[in-house]
């Protein structure tokens, strides 16, 4: 994509987020549409696979903080008609180092360019950002092609409680961009390489110069790549990189929490002008299990009892994810208690292992009948001068007596 494009192109608008939206809003409104437009949710269908491509490129710009400022800025530079259309004119007709608004074109660009000379002069203010733009840096003299690193992606992948527990070993699909493995990422038909552009004899930018002041702009033969490719690769159309779909294997580790991210180095969007690829962030989403809960390293479960159980004491045989344990549970035990098991909990990749926490819940019948009633109701004759209420009580006959 050309350097022009790039700015003209309206990501916001893509995303549906203002331009002065969060990192936060930007990771929501891209993850909900690349999940509508995914390739395997729309299998055929040309038009969710252009747009999935359109917001995956978005993102892959506002979601990098120097990539989305050196945006921001360059859209603000030329929506401001300080550039002209069709290479980087003058507004209002005025002469070099002047605008309508007193731009002052010298402290745009630095000193010391080159006038003339086929060069990318010394540049600095927006030959910092057309060097992030364009991928180059400019320099006094030759200048050298400097790579760029792929975007990061992300995605999602959902697996049972017990995988979250003792790990696991998982296959991911993706349909996202790639190094062309029919060029190797040059563009270039196999058998043929790029030429580095003759105009700008590599450096992707050229001098130019009216009256005292010299200018600097990308190189309208190259793009700004530096680079000329003759015969274009049939598979990329000469941009090195193809929408593929691959299948990777995605380790889990024991002990991953539910919404953890797990980076894949260098599986990402494949990087540029021989830049290492970006990486990939999987986000684990763990299914809720039905009897187990989590907190931190400790497994949870709650363990219905009954009154003579907690009243009299009892031994529990309760379940772990492996077998079972058995739970002493001492006379006089209240509801709601929590019976802590050591070692029966997670283990993690550090080797610390957490506890089995039970939590007693006196389960009351719905209904009762015959000689359980008949016992029910004397054993609360039996206890009636024990009040579980005393404070309350005490309040209660306070307030009625005043």
């Amino acid at each position: 994509m050309s350097a022009r494009d790039w700015i003209e192109k309206d990501f916001y608008r893509e995303l549906g987020v203002s331009s002065d939206a969060s990192d936060a809003e930007i990771k929501k409104a891209y993850r909900k549409l690349a999940r509508e437009n995914h390739p395997d949710a729309n299998p055929g269908n040309e038009r969710a696979e252009k747009k999935f491509k359109s917001v995956s490129e978005a993102y892959g710009v506002l979601s990098d903080p120097e990539k989305r400022k050196q945006y921001d800025e360059a859209r603000q530079m030329f929506s401001s008609g300080r550039f002209g259309g069709g290479g980087f004119g003058f507004p209002g007709g005025g002469g070099p180092g002047s605008s309508p608004g007193g731009f002052d074109f010298t402290d745009l660009f630095g000193q010391g360019g080159a006038a003339g000379t086929g060069q990318a002069g010394g540049m600095g203010g927006l030959g910092d950002i057309l060097g992030g733009l364009f991928g180059r840096r400019g320099s006094a003299g030759a200048t050298a092609q400097r790579g760029q690193r792929g975007a990061d992606v992300e995605t999602e992948v959902r697996i049972e409680f017990t995988e979250s527990v003792r790990g696991a070993t998982v296959p991911l699909r993706l349909s996202s961009p790639t190094r062309c493995d029919v060029c190797a990422g040059s563009g270039a038909k196999p058998g043929t390489s790029p030429k580095t552009c003759p105009t700008c004899n590599g450096a992707g930018l050229v001098s130019r110069s009216q009256g005292a002041f010299a200018f600097s702009e990308p190189c309208r033969d190259c793009r700004g790549s530096g680079r000329i490719v003759e015969t274009p690769c049939a598979e990329c159309s000469g941009s090195g990189v193809s929408t593929r779909t691959r299948t990777l294997t995605v380790r889990i580790p024991p002990g991953v929490e539910d919404d953890q991210r797990i980076r894949l180095a260098e599986q990402g969007e494949p990087g540029r002008g021989g830049a290492h690829a970006g990486d990939l962030y999987v986000r684990v989403r763990v299914s809720p299990h039905p009897v187990f809960g989590r907190s931190g390293n400790d497994l949870t479960i709650t363990v219905p009892v009954t009154f003579p159980e907690l009243t009299l004491g009892t031994t529990l045989r309760v379940p772990t994810l492996d077998s079972s344990v058995a739970v002493r549970v001492t006379p006089g035990t209240n509801t709601g208690r929590v019976l802590r098991v050591r070692g029966k909990g997670i283990e993690k990749r550090d080797g610390k292992v957490g506890d089995l926490l039970v939590t007693l819940q006196v389960a009351v019948p719905s209904n009762l009948d015959g000689s359980g009633r008949s016992a029910l109701e004397k054993y609360a004759e039996a206890t009636a001068e024990h009040d579980p209420r005393p404070e309350l009580t005490a309040m209660l006959e306070g307030r009625g007596k005043s």
